[in-house]
């Protein structure tokens, strides 16, 4: 379980019985490239829930994990293979609702080596994306979709013939607000402005 997206515009109140989940949203500077980017997956088409559709790697917090953050690196490896030890925490964006799962999600970004081999899981995921930071920006769009039979209107971004809309779309629309490449120090090349107190646990 990985992608949470509809309805792609419900912002159920919290509540006690909400499944606490998690994503990892890795990024990249191409060596050979000036422009960051993000990794994707993309479920398979034969899933019977969100069959298709692009998402973040993550999932529902297992008993295992210690922490929020141990799901989102636990799913990240299972799904694509990115090894933790690969792994570089940034800071979390805030936590995102769903209404027809009733599942808060909480973001993590991350930044990765460039030039990774994927492995994707058979079971879930169809593809990994890896999407160029200034394409989402001017992806961003409203769309109109249909899902058990409701039609509706929608944020959403579109790069290279991927929708990205749901949950997902407002996990990156976060992410687009608080990043910053270009850190004026010359130090390392992402920043993740703050986005409120921990939730990690």
């Amino acid at each position: 379980m990985s992608a949470f997206t509809w309805p792609p515009d419900a912002r159920p109140s919290a509540a006690a019985d909400q499944v606490p989940a998690a994503v990892l949203v890795p990024l990249f500077m191409p060596a050979a490239a000036s422009e960051a980017h993000v990794v994707f997956t993309r479920r398979r088409a034969d899933l019977r829930r969100h069959a298709g559709e692009i998402s973040f790697p993550g999932g529902r917090q297992d008993a295992e994990d210690a922490t929020l953050t141990d799901t989102a690196l636990r799913e990240a490896e299972e799904e694509i293979g990115l090894a933790r030890a690969q792994v570089s925490l940034l800071g979390e964006l805030p936590p995102t609702s769903t209404f027809a799962t009733n599942y808060v999600i909480h973001p993590f970004v991350a930044t990765i080596p460039a030039g990774l081999t994927w492995r994707p899981s058979a079971k879930e995921v169809d593809a990994v994306l890896e999407l160029p930071l200034p394409a989402l920006r001017s992806g961003r769009t409203r769309t109109r979709l249909e899902r058990r039979g409701i039609s509706f209107e929608t944020d959403a971004y579109v790069v290279d013939g991927h929708l990205i809309w749901g949950a997902t779309a407002r996990i990156l629309a976060h992410l687009l607000e608080r990043l910053d490449t270009s850190p004026a120090d010359g130090g390392a090349a992402f920043e993740l402005r703050s986005s409120g107190p921990d939730r990690s646990s």
